[in-house]
């Protein structure tokens, strides 16, 4: 069998996916505020079912953008996220990236309350004076703290990206932040991963500025 490659220099190859991704959506029309999250989603994970299952809550991307203007901090639930969040083009705003996963402090509060050390982890950033974007890509006990530190009165986010993947209290997890009246972004269902949790961060940012460095 003879297999033909397409031609495509290398800084030519992030354009030609997003040309096929395009392309493959066929007629569909996505909403403009929510375009290039959803083709970024897409063209991280090659799964176009997050043309249907991520869900924004009402002006969610512009609400995102202007708290990320105004110095908005980012708290992930892994180092993996982190590691992907463009932290350059955040700091342009005054903003940084923070996982208290491996936190000592963190750790022992887990152990001491018999929780994850997500749900601890969601502790710690409640204390944080500033405004903070949450990007949650793997532990739905993250998102059910968060959730309830919202219903306590104990912090407003100005963003949930509610992306974690797997199979236990994972939906549910997701359903709980739909169900709060803070800004959000959720990928409905099982799907999700540290990876699609950084890509929307990233893809917010290149919204606001599509410089990378």
């Amino acid at each position: 069998m003879k297999i033909e490659l397409e031609n495509v220099k290398p800084r030519e190859i992030e354009t030609r996916s997003f040309e096929i991704i395009t392309q493959e959506l066929g007629d569909r029309k996505l909403p403009e505020d929510q375009e290039l999250i959803i083709k970024r989603c897409i063209h991280t994970s090659a799964d176009f079912d997050y043309a249907d299952n991520l869900c924004f809550s009402e002006n969610a991307v512009k609400k995102a953008m202007d708290a990320i203007k105004g110095g908005a901090c980012i708290v992930t639930d892994t180092q993996m996220a982190k590691a992907g969040i463009n932290k350059r083009a955040l700091a342009r705003y005054g903003g940084e990236v923070f996982c208290f996963m491996s936190d000592e402090d963190v750790a022992a509060q887990a152990k001491e309350n018999g929780t994850t050390r997500a749900t601890a982890s969601m502790d710690k950033a409640a204390s944080l004076k500033r405004p903070l974007i949450f990007a949650i890509g793997n532990a739905p006990t993250a998102l059910v703290r968060l959730y309830e530190l919202i219903e306590e009165g104990k912090i407003r986010p100005e963003l949930i990206i509610g992306v974690p993947v797997g199979f236990v209290n994972v939906v549910q997890s997701k359903e709980l932040i739909m169900q709060t009246d803070v800004p959000y972004i959720v990928a409905r269902g099982r799907k999700g991963g540290s990876n699609i949790a950084a890509c929307i961060v990233n893809a917010l940012l290149y919204k606001i500025n599509d410089k990378r460095d």
